[in-house]
């Protein structure tokens, strides 16, 4: 069978659910399969080839879940961020070039006027009351419509642009199938697995992780309007979920609920937590499995991993705080500067192939020069294999801190501060210094109705890091930046302190 998305939803049981959301019927497989078929013939009717692009900018919810599953099942699906401001959506669908722009009924979205100043089509969903959870219309006109081929294009999107400009990565049909099949594997999800998504829908991880993934397993998903910290216990109980994914700020953010819900958050029985797309602090892990009383699986992703590269294992094997598991699917090497690959225990460049891989950047060939050595992408990632095999990421090589010669990785910092009783986030990183290059500073989210002091926290760390690695100036603050997908935004905290130029 080819590895290409039509084949995911085509394998599954009619009968099983594969969609449910907060306020329709939930859909089941054969309408899914129906639907996916329906929506291929309307774009096909319409003069729109599999080859061509989609940009997608819909809220989170089941109409985002089911537009990603049907347009990258026949063409490429370019989810953007419904958030986006008139020159961001300029840039993107300039830069992707997309043949038709997919938008919510009576959209007010400002994609809207960008698309027609750029001639793009701009195409609402049309909605039936009562329709089981994502189904939707596009066009009238039917015909006959061609499937692609596995190295199709059949998802598009950018790369963060936290160290330079946004680089566009191409995902593959199988890129996406091999992806989702391994993080199937490796959380071993099956049928009776319901997974409520709380990821944005435009990012990889909710997209392959939690959608993907629960597809490919015949499992379903709760596609919910987006993360809501105050409801997910209440949603999850309704839903019944045995499982959700998120990075660690939502991590720490339905913590904050449970801690005071205990009963509420056991009593969910989780088959398993899984966290990914920044580093877990060993703190929030523990946290976490004490509280849900489940297994809590940190991994690895990237964009250009078609998200998961590595993952902790499910129980008996072990899952170890910190550490972001065993290779899940890709192979994965650590390769110093010279493009040597290092033994067990050497740090270097963290480096990936495979199928889930995506063969290179769009129109980018200074950077596929860059990210390609003999057949490896380079993650730009730092780390080791410790002795069980288990991976490490000690930092992200633009992010490590120079200061006078001495390497410092803010993430190992940030676990330290984490497991100080009076803090409840810490987020280290690097500035400019006149005599060293760099040196280290630190913002701090003392815990509610906690006082804590830059001394107290200079003293814990002096007891904790050597010296070169105590940060110098310590900011309180009541928030630190976010991304869209919620990722803590390192990179931006110098200058909001006004500590660069």
């Amino acid at each position: 069978m080819k590895k290409i998305i039509k084949n995911i939803i085509e394998d599954q049981n009619d009968n099983n659910v594969a969609l449910t959301s907060e306020s329709s019927p939930p859909l089941l497989y054969k309408d899914l399969k129906s639907f996916v078929n329906k929506i291929a013939s309307q774009l096909a009717g319409n003069g729109i080839s599999n080859k061509d692009r989609a940009a997608i900018v819909l809220p989170n919810g089941p109409f985002m879940a089911s537009s990603f599953l049907t347009l990258s099942s026949y063409m490429s699906a370019a989810p953007l961020n419904p958030s986006y401001k008139t020159n961001e959506y300029e840039f993107y669908l300039k830069d992707l070039n997309p043949k038709i722009v997919i938008v919510e009924p009576n959209s007010s979205n400002e994609v809207v006027g960008v698309a027609k100043n750029l001639n793009i089509p701009v195409c609402e969903i049309k909605i039936k009351k009562d329709d089981p959870s994502g189904l939707f219309n596009l066009f009238n006109i039917e015909s006959k419509y061609q499937l692609p081929e596995e190295n199709d294009e059949g998802l598009v999107l950018h790369t963060s642009g936290t160290t330079s400009r946004p680089k566009i990565v191409p995902l593959t049909n199988k890129n996406i199938y091999s992806s989702a099949e391994n993080i199937s594997k490796s959380l071993n999800l099956s049928e009776v697995d319901h997974c409520l998504n709380i990821m944005p829908l435009f990012h990889i991880h909710g997209l392959i992780a939690i959608l993907a993934a629960s597809i490919r397993s015949g499992a379903s998903v709760c596609a919910s309007n987006g993360f809501n910290a105050l409801k997910f216990l209440e949603l999850a109980k309704s839903e019944k979920i045995t499982w959700y994914s998120g990075v660690p700020t939502m991590h720490q953010a339905i913590l904050l609920r449970a801690e005071k819900n205990l009963e509420l958050a056991k009593n969910l029985n989780l088959r398993l937590i899984r966290s990914s797309s920044a580093s877990l602090p060993p703190a929030v892990f523990e946290k976490l499995n004490n509280v849900f009383g489940c297994s809590v699986i940190e991994a690895y992703g990237m964009t250009e991993a078609t998200h998961q590269m590595t993952s902790n294992p499910l129980p008996p094997k072990k899952q170890k705080p910190g550490f972001v598991g065993i290779p899940a699917g890709p192979e994965v090497c650590i390769m110093d500067e010279k493009d040597k690959i290092l033994d067990q225990g050497e740090t270097g460049e963290v480096c990936i192939k495979g199928d889930n891989v995506t063969l290179g950047y769009d129109n980018n060939p200074e950077a596929n020069k860059n990210s390609f050595t003999n057949g490896w992408f380079r993650t730009g990632d730092q780390g080791y294999f410790d002795q069980n095999g288990y991976l490490k990421i000690s930092g992200r090589l633009k992010e490590i801190i120079n200061k006078g010669g001495e390497k410092i990785s803010p993430l190992e910092v940030d676990n330290v501060l984490m497991d100080h009783p009076l803090i409840e986030q810490a987020v280290c990183f690097g500035y400019e210094d006149k005599m060293l290059g760099e040196d280290i500073a630190a913002a701090i989210i003392v815990k509610e109705g906690k006082n804590c002091s830059e001394t107290d926290v200079k003293t814990y760390a002096q007891e904790k890091l050597a010296k070169f690695k105590i940060p110098k100036k310590i900011f309180f603050v009541n928030e630190i930046p976010k991304g869209a997908t919620g990722k803590l935004q390192r990179n931006v905290l110098a200058k909001n302190f006004g500590l660069n130029n």
